[in-house]
């Protein structure tokens, strides 16, 4: 992972307090600096007024590569820089300027995010309980405009066949009384301020500054939080870099496929929560469903998948694409039924086992109550009397201590034991038993897929039962791209690639080698994994005609790397056999726009669009809720995506 400019932190600080000198470069940011009278959004904000000034290229710059160790930059000290604006970190925002509130001690916050804004890159479709935000804001429901405004009304679970389901009870963990059901993109909204995006800009394809170049900001902070979320970019590099995992388990992901629908009014039940498992997944393969009736006659639905899966010919969108045409899902759908929203996200599924140092357990509530601990010990820290050394050990002690450290101990062994002998059946029975009966309290702790990686997992093709998917049947089941132009997702195409196949021992530089290499491994012996498995259609294994690509292709194919369809999911990094495809932050502000517009009051939602290049704003009916995103983005990634040799290849085998 290439590591970015615009954030350079003066130490990484790990649980123990080891202070460890470290340069932090490339990151193309969002930046928000955080109100001093934080509260939901609803007070004074004081913004943290910082001077830019703009580097123009000159002729000679132009046709030089760029060195960003080597580029003249704005830089500002603070106290703590956070990365990530998802529940974690801005709690963690929130929580230190309210101890600087009670102690009268000023200090410095920003935090940085890479989407266009916040919540522009959480998918989450969440059940949220409240714990964490009650001790945090006492009386967030006070506020009107705060977004948690459909409370669960019943929580149920159902197994799957085929052609049936029937409920199966459920664990207590996850009873929703008193929870809330939102788009997570709506609730970090809520909880964002007015602040000052600042990138390293104007860097063409091939690493050369254009007209527009002007280069990213320092940022030089006393304690640096890290809060980016499932396989964080900055967070992988610090695992590894310091050895944060080295007593723990490898970290296990899910990957969560999403849609969100309006359905018809007579489909709509508010408040219901349902959970699935079993079809149309096998008895190998550990995952289940979702449907949660949200706000505003708006459904989010969706299924996970484990990445520990086996079969490399398994499509997590085409499963999900099957899922609905089961009579249940079928009839959810039906009538005055419209798709408004898709995405698709890896999700920490290793639970206490896999927790390292430095990191933030999974769950919107624990990720919350993490960044307000982390919070409370660098606030402890730097406004310490000893000014020479930074020590967040606290932070570890406090989070034993924690409510979060209780639950998660609690269901430590429910996802390892779907990986025993038992297999998925016994693993629901075991399941059962220890949430009902145990609740956790066993002297055993199941380890995570024997300790090894969920790529280790995927057998060679040769192996496994090709899986044939029925074609789409719109509009209840679509191709890829059409699914994709929801999302929003843009990137400049002039712009160094943010996806390559390179590992850390090929060095700076992609290789043609290792590109052959990777398409020989993936095709000749994985049936070109990624291909199906991307939920945006980056990956394609296509025929080298006339063996153009040399030594980059294989047996007469070749990889191409469509990187402006990329949603940020992240799959691509865990699940390669080859552990080979690096993920690197690209220019700030692109990637996807997961945001759904909903008004609290009225008749009418507003929808921002853009034809022609010329803004505008109009209404439509609440019914008929769509993405925040321009016209214009979405028309651009139809258009970019229908190059591709997927789109034509999808469009004709459903026809």
């Amino acid at each position: 992972m290439a590591v970015g400019d615009s954030v350079r932190p003066r130490s990484f600080t790990s649980a123990r307090g080891t202070r460890t000198r470290s340069a932090v470069s490339g990151v193309p940011v969002t930046f928000t600096s955080v109100a001093r009278d934080f509260a939901i959004a609803s007070t004074r904000s004081v913004l943290t007024r910082v001077s830019t000034r703009a580097i123009q290229s000159s002729a000679r710059r132009r046709n030089e590569n760029i060195d960003p160790n080597s580029i003249e930059r704005v830089s500002d000290d603070v106290d703590v820089c956070i990365v990530g604006g998802g529940p974690a970190g801005l709690s963690a925002a929130i929580r230190l300027k309210q101890l600087e509130q009670e102690s009268g001690k000023e200090v410095r916050v920003v935090v940085i995010e890479k989407g266009s804004e916040i919540g522009a890159h959480i998918l989450s479709g969440a059940v949220i309980e409240p714990r964490a935000l009650n001790e945090l804001i006492p009386n967030w429901r006070d506020k009107d405009d705060h977004p948690l405004t459909q409370p669960a009304s019943s929580s149920s679970m159902r197994f799957f066949t085929p052609r049936y389901s029937f409920p199966i009870p459920h664990p207590p963990q996850m009873g929703n009384k008193g929870n809330y059901i939102v788009s997570l993109s709506q609730f970090a909204d809520g909880h964002a301020v007015a602040g000052v995006r600042l990138n390293d800009v104007g860097i063409d394809r091939k690493g050369r500054a254009k007209d527009t170049f002007e280069p990213g900001m320092e940022f030089r902070a006393k304690v640096t939080l890290l809060a980016e979320g499932a396989r964080g970019s900055l967070t992988k590099t610090a695992i590894r870099r310091f050895k944060l995992q080295r007593d723990s388990d490898p970290q296990t992901y899910g990957f969560g496929v999403k849609e969100v629908w309006q359905v018809d009014p007579k489909q709509y039940r508010p408040g219901e929560v349902i959970h699935t498992m079993g079809w149309p997944l096998d008895k190998h393969t550990y995952g289940g469903g979702w449907v949660y009736h949200m706000a505003d006659g708006l459904v989010s639905l969706g299924l996970v998948v484990g990445l520990d899966y086996a079969n490399p010919y398994l499509s997590p969108y085409r499963e999900l694409q099957r899922m609905k045409h089961h009579s249940y899902f079928a009839k959810l759908l039906s009538g005055d039924s419209t798709r408004v929203a898709y995405g698709a996200r890896t999700l920490n599924e290793g639970g206490l086992q896999s927790v390292p140092k430095l990191h933030f357990p999974g769950g919107t509530h624990n990720a919350m109550k993490t960044g307000m601990l982390a919070a409370e010990a660098a606030f402890d820290a730097i406004t310490a009397d000893n000014s020479t050394s930074i020590d967040m050990s606290a932070y570890e002690k406090a989070f034993r201590e924690s409510w979060v450290y209780s639950d998660l101990h609690e269901v430590r062994n429910l996802r390892p034991s779907f990986n025993t002998p038992l297999g998925i059946y016994g693993g629901i029975a075991y399941s059962g038993i220890d949430t009902l009966l145990l609740k956790g309290r066993t002297p055993w702790t199941f380890r995570n897929s024997s300790r090894t990686t969920d790529a280790a997992h995927t057998r060679k093709a040769s192996q496994c039962t090709p899986i044939e998917y029925p074609p789409p049947q719109p509009p209840l089941s679509t191709d890829l791209m059409t699914a994709l132009a929801l999302t929003g997702t843009n990137h400049a195409e002039d712009q160094p690639a943010h996806l390559r196949v390179r590992t850390e021992e090929d060095g700076p530089a992609e290789t043609s080698e290792r590109r052959g290499e990777h398409v020989r491994v993936n095709v000749q012996e994985y049936a070109g994994l990624l291909g199906r498995a991307c939920p945006a259609g980056v990956y394609e294994y296509v025929e080298d005609e006339g063996g153009s690509s040399g030594v980059e292709g294989w047996g007469g194919k070749k990889l191409v790397i469509n990187a402006q369809n990329c949603i940020h999911c992240k799959l691509c990094d865990v699940k390669v056999p080859t552990q080979d495809i690096q993920w690197t932050v690209p220019e700030g502000g692109g990637g996807p726009k997961y945001r759904l517009v909903a008004s609290p009051k009225g008749d009418e939602v507003g929808v921002q669009r853009s034809s022609d290049g010329v803004s505008a704003k109009q209404s439509v009916p609440r019914h008929k809720a769509l993405l925040a995103v321009p016209l214009s983005q979405i028309v651009e990634s139809q258009r970019l995506a229908r190059q591709s040799p997927r789109w034509k290849a999808e469009r004709r085998y459903t026809r």
